[in-house]
């Protein structure tokens, strides 16, 4: 037997470390060549390591949260024969005692509130070594995204508020001691409202396999009996890692260097409402629905013809405003897995029907997990929504470093008085902040009552386009 030493590989240029966001093994635990053993997190991607011989995990280096350095030590390994390590092909020293081992698996990941921010994809990664399979390039996803994106699968392990009544620790686990358990076998103990604690593991460590659960499903298990509320005075310390750290990074940024403004208006959306309905109701059957979005993207189209300085990026330490030709607008959508801005890109060059279809497309990647880097990064412009929560009014956070951003609050029919009485209308707000910094309050006005003017004139919006 020997101990063979797999280290994180290059997972990007220019990447010099990486943030460990999850394990896939515990300590004990016995793998197989291209299993996958742990995720890590670039600045824009998150990748896999796959583990490149058999063996059984006798080390784990450090817990989720945690950046380590490329060529680092990542999982060590018992193997049959002499040993070796990944990478630089290094023999160490078989005799050479391990690090005290990792008793727990880290925590996962967690879900998260609406922002406004790019969202790291998943990318492909990784160096030369022994047996390098590609790594599996997939992004995350949850929970549905407004503005016309679909359901995406929750994250893995998402925190759950603790029962009333905490169930005793299983004997052999100490007081308080997170139980064992792989991914997969959580979020089956959590769709079947199943307390792990609760549950004798049989793998190595106490680990709770799939068979363990099993059991105890099988076993007609059941929570014991409330007997009233008590006092809970428990204190959850929940680590901000991976995505959600990033998000926050990029929140601290924007809210730190852009001096924003935020004007508000209320828009009719009668018109552009009727029309949506009757070219759905004719459209042939190749073409995707029309949802209100496609009709919004063509409206920024043409409003930042008359104002290049809202389709812009402000290098801020240059003092070098970017004003670009081409409209590429970033549609933010909140998912279980955290935020998501894929891009549609040339919207200039589309007219509502290719837009709707680009939406379709970005919707299908984000729900398959098929979203490239690329199309998660270079807008020059954001949408945001929260859809049926959207609220009378919101304050979005400028996706840094653009210049607007355009909130999109939720329909509703409100009274409108016409001069003689009050009628019911379909009333929507529009929320949209500037960088104060380079856009006036005038300037950002004028743009705002452009896109009123546009949808509350829907054929406006093919009279201009078409111009």
């Amino acid at each position: 037997m020997g101990t063979f030493t797999i280290k994180l590989p290059d997972v990007g240029e220019g990447v010099a470390e990486a943030e460990l966001v999850e394990w896939h093994v515990a300590v004990g635990d016995p793998v197989k060549e291209d299993m996958t053993l742990a995720a890590v997190m670039t600045d824009k991607a998150t990748v896999d390591i796959p583990s490149p011989v058999d063996g059984t995990v006798t080390w784990l280096a450090g817990a989720v949260g945690d950046t380590l350095a490329v060529g680092s030590p990542l999982v060590r390994l018992d193997v049959a024969g002499p040993g070796g390590a990944s990478e630089t092909g290094e023999t160490p020293d078989v005799s050479e005692p391990a690090p005290s081992p990792t008793s727990e698996s880290p925590p996962s990941g967690l879900p998260i509130s609406p922002l406004v921010g790019e969202m790291p994809g998943r990318a492909e990664g990784g160096a030369e070594g022994r047996k390098r399979p590609d790594f599996d390039a997939r992004t995350r996803g949850g929970s549905a995204p407004p503005s016309g994106l679909p359901p995406i699968s929750p994250t893995r392990g998402e925190i759950r508020p603790s029962a009333s009544v905490a169930p005793a620790s299983h004997p052999g686990r100490k007081p308080g001691e997170r139980p064992l358990a792989s991914p997969a076998v959580r979020r089956r103990a959590m769709e079947a409202g199943v307390d792990l604690r609760r549950v004798t593991g049989s793998g190595p460590a106490g680990r709770i396999t799939q068979e363990d659960l099993a059991a105890f499903l099988d076993a007609g298990a059941e929570a014991p009996a409330g007997r009233g509320r008590a006092a809970d005075s428990s204190v959850t310390d929940v680590r901000i890692s991976g995505l959600r750290r990033r998000i926050a990074q990029k929140m601290e940024t924007a809210n730190r260097r852009i001096a924003s403004i935020t004007y508000v208006d209320e828009i009719d959306m009668e018109g552009v409402e009727s029309l949506r309905a009757a070219m759905n109701k004719d459209r042939r059957e190749d073409r995707p629905k029309l949802t209100l979005l496609p009709f919004l993207m063509k409206a920024i189209v043409i409003a930042v013809r008359g104002q290049p300085a809202m389709n812009a990026l402000y290098d801020d330490e240059a003092g070098v405003l970017h004003q670009h030709g081409g409209v590429h607008i970033g549609i933010a959508a909140q998912t279980g897995g955290g935020l998501m801005v894929p891009v549609a890109r040339h919207c200039e060059a589309r007219d509502v029907w290719n837009c709707a279809a680009e939406v379709a497309r970005l919707s299908d990647a984000a729900r398959t997990g098929s979203v490239k880097r690329e199309e998660l990064s270079g807008s020059t412009i954001t949408i945001t929504s929260l859809g049926a929560l959207g609220g009378i009014a919101t304050t979005p956070i400028i996706n840094h470093p653009e210049v607007a951003i355009v909130g999109v609050n939720k329909m509703e029919i409100r009274p409108v008085w016409d001069g003689a009485q009050f009628r019911p209308r379909k009333r929507m707000n529009l929320s949209s902040s500037f960088d104060h910094r380079v856009i006036d309050g005038h300037d950002a006005a004028v743009f705002v009552q452009r896109i009123k003017q546009l949808l509350e004139n829907p054929a406006m919006i093919f009279i201009e386009d078409a111009a």
